[in-house]
């Protein structure tokens, strides 16, 4: 069908953008190794049945490194949500209900900014209020502790750490529905934005005033124990798997080959993104004096990484370990 098309160099890439104007234009940045992309294309043919004037790109992430580079795709599937050759939205990992929902948002004129029924508010509401409160303290900042895009972001995670002050963040750059709904849910213009149990506390000023104060110990939630916090990790559910990316996308080869083998094991098994948490990606292999990943641990304690999964399996014994019966 025309409006769902394959881009193969980063001029076509560019081109599509162009040709689409201010139509949308959804970009599934794809790897050929991943069963979870081939089932998202099917998804997207569907979509683009029912939305002739957006336009649905195939690209190949590791094919067109200079794209994927310039967007920061760091796993597949990805998709990002252009209009008028800007980025607009996007979407992390194999989620056919969320690309509907933002396909079929976006493709209305006015876009992210433009008006929203009623029940479309709502949702938003609802899914800033679960943001809000994924964590005891949660930090709405332009990119990561470890790399933040703006100096105020810069500052105040710095300020966090420096009062030992466990927090989680979201990267408003990643996401502009939750950037810009925020402003109003909150009634709070600008970024970064921290909140404590639910509650908004401020921004980089309300923060540095509360630390000079004594009050930001008071406010937020102080930091654990990488120790304990990795001993709560790894007992979260019985079969832990840390790896490379999580159960929708695999970020490395090994990666990849553990899902498979676990995936035919049949037995039900939680993962953690070591990528996500340079402290818990760097703690782990010291607690656990298992230099590799991934690494999969049942019932608290360390099985191996791949080569003894293969072992297990070739032997027979996968399932009754990863059940925890010998």
């Amino acid at each position: 069908m025309a409006n769902l098309v394959e881009a193969t160099t980063q001029q076509q890439f560019e081109g599509f953008l162009a040709k689409a104007g201010k139509c949308l234009t959804v970009v599934h940045f794809q790897a050929a190794w991943a069963p979870q992309c081939e089932q998202m294309n099917g998804v997207m043919s569907e979509l683009a049945k029912e939305h002739a004037h957006t336009t649905f790109v195939k690209l190949e992430a590791e094919a067109v490194p200079e794209v994927s580079e310039k967007y920061e795709i760091a796993s597949v599937p990805t998709f990002l949500f252009f209009k008028g050759g800007e980025k607009v939205d996007r979407l992390d990992g194999a989620n056919a209900p969320e690309l509907t929902k933002k396909v079929a948002r976006l493709a209305v004129t006015g876009g992210p900014g433009g008006s929203e029924d009623s029940s479309g508010a709502s949702d938003l509401n609802q899914r800033l209020k679960k943001l809000i409160n994924a964590a005891p303290c949660m930090l709405f900042m332009k990119g990561s502790p470890q790399e933040p895009r703006c100096g105020f972001s810069r500052q105040i995670t710095a300020l966090l750490k420096t009062h030992n002050i466990q927090f989680s963040s979201f990267d408003i750059l990643s996401d502009e529905e939750v950037r810009q709904g925020l402003k109003t849910y909150s009634n709070w213009p600008t970024y970064p934005q921290l909140y404590a149990n639910g509650d908004l506390v401020g921004g980089l000023d309300i923060v540095k005033e509360l630390a000079e104060s004594g009050e930001l110990e008071n406010t937020c939630p102080k930091a654990v124990t990488l120790e304990h916090r990795l001993k709560s990790l790894i007992n979260k559910s019985q079969v832990m798997l840390f790896m490379k990316g999580n159960k929708e996308a695999a970020r490395c080869g090994f990666s990849r080959q553990t899902l498979e083998i676990m995936n035919e094991a049949g037995v039900d098994y939680d993962t953690f993104d070591i990528l996500s948490d340079e402290e818990v990606r760097q703690g782990l292999k010291t607690y656990s004096n298992w230099p590799t990943y991934p690494q999969l641990y049942v019932k608290g304690e360390l099985i191996g990484g791949l080569d003894i999964l293969k072992e297990l399996k070739e032997s027979g014994d996968l399932v009754s370990v990863l059940k925890g019966e010998s």
